[in-house]
């Protein structure tokens, strides 16, 4: 997933959607446009695509609140969250740092279904309030659909899908909610979180494969119980199951990272007394007399002994080549008031954090607001190397 497109945001937490969100908010307006079409065939075409994509905001809408309750629950226990991105599989909270304890990481994970569940039981029940006293059209479902209403429809559809993402979640595979709530659980035995990832992430890994088999399988006609059969529906199972494994295997890389970078301070991985450039120079200059010189992407900019901007390779591309002499770094560069820092007594492992989810490759480090040094994701990846090869 990339960074996403940010729409809006709430309770202050910005609501951001990825490009794969398009690819399937259309197929589900198309599938019930055509469910529609089947059970209502008195709709016209407009009206049927038009009901079908107001469903389909609504079910976007119940899977963002069940990540805004994911990001409320961490939020009150202290730690940050960034935004929330909906994309192909349904939502994600971009939450900053892991729970501190086994409690905190049941609760965290257990309100996401939940509150799936309680906006399926509440639909369901208003629907079910409305249903005309006859059992039998339960069983016929054109018929039942014609004697309820189009909001019924909607509401009765709204509800079984919320029930479904609900339980889904609930499956221990992580990193879904059920895997974490699982690993919540190893985590309280064990007292070690990075074991306590191991062990739930290979059991979910374990159900990710019985996932991408049991698609394929289905790709080729077997028909298994509540899946179905065919190619598409196949498929799809198996990229779940797909993406499941990647993300339970990289979620376990991400915790023994935090570990290996736990209590290290961000002074004993920095690059000391980094190569600065003034503001004055070309574009030009800093090309030839510095870049090409070294394997260094960023250059903090320093006006005497104040540090002013950072200037990378980024910046000079957005450059065009005649233009360089004409160019100053001051014009090109990343000002100080918008830069991302670090303090000199900043632990690494947060530094880490903060450099892959912003995606920036160094961050200046500030000690009484003097540049001290500069901490790079190379110099970070080597450490990493380094201490993961020694600890076995």
């Amino acid at each position: 997933m990339g960074k996403g497109i940010r729409i809006g945001s709430l309770f202050g937490i910005n609501i951001h959607i990825d490009w794969t969100w398009i690819f399937i908010f259309a197929l589900i307006t198309w599938s019930l446009s055509v469910a529609l079409g089947q059970f209502r065939p008195d709709l016209d075409t407009g009206t049927a695509w038009g009901l079908a994509a107001f469903a389909a905001l609504l079910f976007f809408a119940s899977v963002l609140a069940h990540e805004m309750a994911h990001s409320l629950v961490a939020r009150s226990q202290g730690l940050p969250v960034r935004n929330i991105t909906l994309f192909i599989f349904g939502g994600v909270s971009s939450i900053e740092r892991e729970p501190e304890s086994p409690r905190n990481e049941f609760l965290m994970a257990i309100v996401g279904p939940l509150t799936s569940l309680v906006i399926g039981v509440i639909l369901l029940f208003a629907v079910g309030a409305r249903l005309p006293d006859a059992p039998d059209l339960l069983q016929r479902p054109q018929q039942l659909f014609e004697v309820i209403g189009l909001a019924s429809m909607l509401g009765l559809w709204l509800g079984s899908v919320n029930m479904l993402l609900g339980f889904f979640n609930l499956i221990p595979a992580f990193p879904l909610d059920g895997g974490r709530v699982l690993r919540s659980i190893f985590w309280a035995i064990t007292n070690n979180l990075q074991r306590a990832t191991g062990w739930a992430s290979a059991i979910g890994q374990g159900i990710a494969w019985v996932f991408i088999i049991t698609g394929i399988a289905m790709a080729f006609g077997f028909r298994v119980p509540l899946f179905g059969t065919g190619v598409v529906n196949g498929l799809w199972l198996a990229f779940i199951g797909w993406f499941l494994n990647s993300a339970a295997s990289r979620s376990y890389r991400q915790v023994v990272v935090q570990d290996i970078l736990a209590d290290v301070p961000v002074t004993e991985i920095m690059r000391r007394n980094p190569p600065v450039v003034p503001p004055d120079i070309s574009v030009s200059a800093l090309v030839h007399e510095h870049v090409m010189g070294s394997d260094d992407y960023g250059f903090p900019v320093m006006d005497r002994d104040s540090l002013v901007g950072l200037v990378t390779m980024q910046d000079v591309r957005g450059i065009s080549r005649e233009r360089w002499e004409n160019v100053d770094v001051r014009e090109i560069m990343t000002p100080r008031d918008e830069l991302l820092t670090v303090g000199a007594e900043g632990d690494a492992a947060q530094a880490f954090n903060t450099l892959m989810q912003r995606d920036v490759r160094q961050l200046p480090v500030l000690e009484d607001g003097q540049l001290v040094g500069l901490l790079r994701r190379n110099d970070l990846v080597r450490w990493l190397q380094l201490h993961s090869e020694s600890e076995g």
